[in-house]
């Protein structure tokens, strides 16, 4: 990279730096809508950031610089306390339930059997502690678990999900070199300012979700079937939306191994939950009180497709079914296509884009945090949709908690903002990238 290049890099990422502190004060102040025009203002200087580095030569220097915004980033955060979110406080709570041998999912907090457990920094800011039991998977349990054997902190929990992004940074580095990408692309995720609110400041468990994700990436190409199955069964077993990508890391034609990775990913799902079976049907914790809070059983509200179809067509009173059955069809066309793509790591990589794109879409969450994931596929396949959508996300923090089930202009406008630009962009990266494959195979041909 020219010396000016590598100015103009430096100079942005002081700009982040500095937009990182003044969002700790925001904080202070409490004044969400402040916070989010400074992250989207961190967004702005992460693009130019991305403009900067794009098509330059990686040097060691220019991953030294990157690596040392991104820590200096996240160690800042870190130290201020968690705002956005309380959920890391329930994730230190569950660690200690399951330390003093009691099944996590068998009692709320506020629960009369829990009362020895209680304490003044971490009960008291549970979310949901007087109805809700907890909703994590298994693999999100031992985590919780193993972190609060160190230490029973908020600080530690926020710093394990710190480590789960270095694990998968170093996963995306050899992705990229094993795909003869440059390096320096590293600073997609590295200088995303939505990762370093969301884990190294809310501590969401969502970043184990990345590191098994770039896990299972990388066992594709080196490692084989079972050890792709265990990788993305790990995710899953984490929070449960990553399985949008199993269609796309299955190879069922072509091998006679390939019946390795699902035996694999659902041994690995039964053997994490056997141990908690104790509790019948409850093993799931929150999971059904958690979709209807969302609007994702009765009414259908969550879902920003769904109400937006409802309101410009001429539904009537067809029932909320017809939008899942309908969504599951999409995602079985994608998966259909892409098995009948050519083998390759890029049909990996792109599949996962793909498909994750589409669940997120299709599922439109209400929180940013579970966005974070697809900056992993923006780092490997060139995505301008992609990146919209992780830094638009911040939006959503400008529409209150509790109105997921109100279907306002509000909530409206704001997801509109968010998912009308993303279709856009998307509809652009495909075209590119079809583009792109028909000259491939024109010079194939020709040659």
């Amino acid at each position: 990279m020219s010396p000016r290049r590598f100015f103009l890099l430096f100079g942005c990422g002081v700009v982040l730096l500095g937009l990182t502190a003044a969002g700790l004060y925001e904080r202070r102040a409490d004044e969400i809508g402040a916070f989010v025009a400074l992250a989207l203002g961190q967004g702005a200087v992460y693009l130019a950031a991305l403009g900067v580095i794009r098509r330059a030569p990686t040097s060691r220097r220019d991953l030294a610089l990157i690596g040392a915004v991104a820590v200096a980033m996240r160690v800042v955060v870190l130290a201020a306390p968690p705002f956005l979110s309380s959920d890391v406080y329930r994730y230190v709570w569950d660690g200690r339930v399951l330390a003093a041998g009691i099944n996590p999912y068998r009692y709320i907090p506020a629960d009369a059997q829990l009362a020895p457990l209680r304490d003044a920094e971490i009960f008291p800011r549970i979310n949901r502690s007087t109805y809700a039991p907890t909703i994590y998977p298994p693999a999100a349990e031992a985590i919780f678990f193993a972190v609060t054997r160190i230490s029973a902190s908020v600080t530690a929990m926020r710093m394990a999900m710190v480590a789960f992004e270095a694990i998968a940074a170093a996963l995306l580095l050899r992705l990229l070199a094993a795909a003869g990408l440059r390096a320096t692309r590293i600073i997609v995720y590295a200088w995303h300012p939505l990762p370093v609110w969301e884990f190294a400041g809310s501590g969401h468990v969502d970043a184990a979700i990345i590191a098994f994700v770039a896990l299972a990436l990388w066992s594709r190409r080196r490692c084989g079937a079972g050890a792709t199955g265990l990788a993305l069964a790990l995710a899953v077993l984490v929070k449960f939306y990553p399985v949008a990508l199993f269609p796309a890391l299955w190879r069922p034609w072509g091998r006679r191994r390939e019946w390795r990775m699902p035996a694999v990913f659902a041994a690995a799902a039964v053997l994490a939950y056997l141990p908690f079976l104790g509790v019948g049907s409850k093993v799931f914790g929150f999971l059904g009180g958690y979709m209807a809070e969302e609007g994702f059983t009765a009414g259908g509200a969550g879902f920003y497709p769904w109400s937006v179809a409802q309101a410009v067509l001429p539904l009537g009173s067809l029932p909320d079914i017809a939008y899942l059955v309908t969504a599951g069809g999409l995602v079985a066309g994608l998966a259909l296509y892409l098995a009948t793509r050519p083998p390759g790591a890029d049909r990996e990589v792109f599949g996962t884009a793909l498909l994750g794109a589409a669940a997120v879409f299709l599922m439109s969450p209400h929180y940013p945090w579970y966005f974070a994931w697809l900056i992993v596929f923006a780092c490997l396949v060139p995505a301008a949709s992609l990146v919209w959508l992780t830094l638009a996300s911040f939006l959503l923090y400008l529409v209150p908690v509790g109105s997921q089930l109100v279907r306002d202009r509000h909530r409206f406008l704001v997801e509109s903002a968010i998912y009308v630009p993303f279709l856009a962009l998307a509809a652009i990266d495909l075209w590119r990238r079809h583009h792109r494959e028909q000259l491939t195979d024109d010079e194939q041909t020709a040659g």
